[in-house]
């Protein structure tokens, strides 16, 4: 089943049919498959370092391409959560976005009057000066980017001391050595674009069971 962890040695999958079609689908089933698992492993080992705090490993639009689907229900099977699947699953207000719009808060009062009320904002914030004015903008999430460990822990209680709740997301340099110290300071979700683009392929074979004498 998804999400269970194996041992060496272990069958993941059992297929059957003649012996020309497994091995011209081998090498494919195969490079899928190693990197899907690779995928659930290394998002197994972030949300392992998180353990025990409030916040909440997310995957990034980093994806192969051609694999997005598959490679974010494997970051769900190794115990994470998906971002946005596409730009229409949420806006996300980045740096060239608050250039072309002129401003940090004029980019979120264009995306307020062109948006549905259902879809929620996030604006990426370089400094806590952004942070403040995000948050007066009425940013519904804020993505903390690059900020050091010390940063983020002020941002945290700037933004708590607000009567508006707002989902703080850390993102940038999160490494497995450095995920949990920035868990620790209070952010709501970790974005972690390796755990697509960066994990190693499992290392996975085919073999054909013994042919049946007769």
């Amino acid at each position: 089943p998804d999400g269970v962890a194996v041992t060496s040695g272990t069958t993941v999958l059992e297929v059957e049919g003649s012996a020309g079609h497994v091995l011209t689908a081998e090498r494919t089933a195969l490079n899928v498959l190693q990197r899907l698992i690779g995928v659930a492993t290394l998002t197994r080992r972030f949300v392992d370092a998180i353990q025990g705090t409030n916040a909440r490993i997310t995957d990034t639009r980093k994806t192969t391409p051609g694999m997005r689907v598959m490679q974010k229900e494997a970051v769900v099977a190794g115990g994470g959560s998906n971002h946005r699947f596409g730009l229409d699953s949420g806006i996300l207000i980045k740096e060239n976005h608050i250039r072309g719009c002129g401003s940090l808060t004029a980019a979120v009062q264009r995306a307020r009057a062109h948006s549905p009320h259902s879809l929620r904002i996030e604006v990426e914030v370089t400094s806590l000066v952004e942070l403040e004015e995000a948050l007066d903008a009425g940013a519904d999430i804020i993505m903390l980017d690059n900020m050091t460990t010390a940063q983020m822990a002020e941002a945290v209680g700037i933004t708590r001391r607000r009567t508006r709740p707002v989902l703080l997301e850390a993102s940038g340099n999160l490494s497995l050595e450095r995920v949990r110290e920035v868990a620790d300071v209070g952010v709501d979700l970790l974005s972690v674009g390796a755990l697509t683009h960066s994990a190693r392929a499992a290392d996975l074979s085919l073999l054909f069971d013994a042919a049946e004498e007769g």
